[in-house]
C-alpha cells in the first residue's frame, strides 16, 4: 500500500484495521457508546501496545472513506472515535468532513507524533516516548492520557502537563499488564496531585472490544 497514492493523499481511502460499534472504555468519555474506526499503520512501536496487529498498514485492506462514513451513519451513532495504530499517519480531512455533514461528532485518539488533520470535537493525546508529540497538538488537546508503567512515568506526565492548555483534562492510566504493580502508586500520586484523574480500561473488565 502506497500512502503517497492520490486517493490516500486526499484521504479518500484509508487502511481499515477494524470498525465496530461499542463503548468507549478509557478516559473522559468512558462509558459512552460510539462507533470506532481503527486504522492500520503505526511506526511508534510501544512495547506494551495492545493493538500490534495494526502496525503494518500493508496488511489492512484499503477502504473507501465514503464506505466508512456510511457504516458509521448506518450504525445510528452520534459519535465516531478514530483510533489506530496512529491515525494521524493519514489525511483525515475527508473522513471528518463526511461525518460532520451527517451530524456525527468526531473523536480522535492519537500519540500526536504526526501533523493534525481532520476537524475534531475531542482530541485525546496519549504521548509516547519513542516519538514525542508535536507542540501544535499539545496545545489543542482536550484530554491528556499518560500510560503508567513505572514511577518514572510520573515525571513524563508532568512534562506534558505543562504543554497542554489549562482546560485539558488530565488522566493517568495503568498499563494493563502491570496493573497490580502500578495502581497503588497511581492512587497515591493522584491523591497528592489532584489535577490528575485515574483512567481505567473498563472495556477490558466488561470483555468488549
Amino acid at each position: 500500500m502506497k500512502k503517497e497514492s492520490e486517493e490516500f493523499t486526499a484521504g479518500k481511502k484509508l487502511p481499515l484495521a477494524e470498525e465496530f460499534f461499542s463503548i468507549q472504555g478509557e478516559g473522559f468519555h468512558a462509558g459512552k457508546a460510539a462507533f470506532f474506526i481503527r486504522l492500520g499503520g503505526c511506526d511508534i512501536g510501544c512495547n506494551w501496545c495492545d493493538s500490534r496487529f495494526t502496525w503494518n498498514a500493508d496488511i489492512h485492506p484499503p477502504a473507501r472513506t465514503d464506505d466508512l462514513i456510511k457504516s458509521a451513519v448506518d450504525s445510528g451513532t452520534d459519535s465516531v472515535v478514530v483510533t489506530g495504530g496512529e491515525p494521524l499517519t493519514w489525511n483525515l480531512d475527508y473522513l471528518c468532513n463526511g461525518l460532520k455533514k451527517n451530524g456525527i461528532s468526531t473523536y480522535l485518539e492519537t500519540s500526536g507524533a504526526y501533523p493534525l488533520s481532520g476537524t475534531w470535537d475531542w482530541i485525546c493525546l496519549s504521548p509516547k516516548r519513542n516519538m514525542p508529540p508535536l507542540k501544535e497538538i499539545c496545545k489543542v488537546a482536550d484530554e491528556l492520557k499518560i500510560i503508567i508503567e513505572d514511577r518514572n512515568d510520573f515525571i513524563w506526565a508532568e512534562k506534558y502537563r505543562k504543554t497542554v492548555g489549562r482546560k485539558c483534562r488530565l488522566f493517568l492510566q495503568p498499563e494493563w499488564s502491570r496493573f497490580d504493580k502500578v495502581i497503588a502508586d497511581i492512587v497515591d500520586y493522584v491523591s497528592k496531585n489532584n489535577c490528575w484523574r485515574i483512567s481505567l480500561q473498563i472495556h477490558k473488565y466488561m470483555h468488549i472490544p
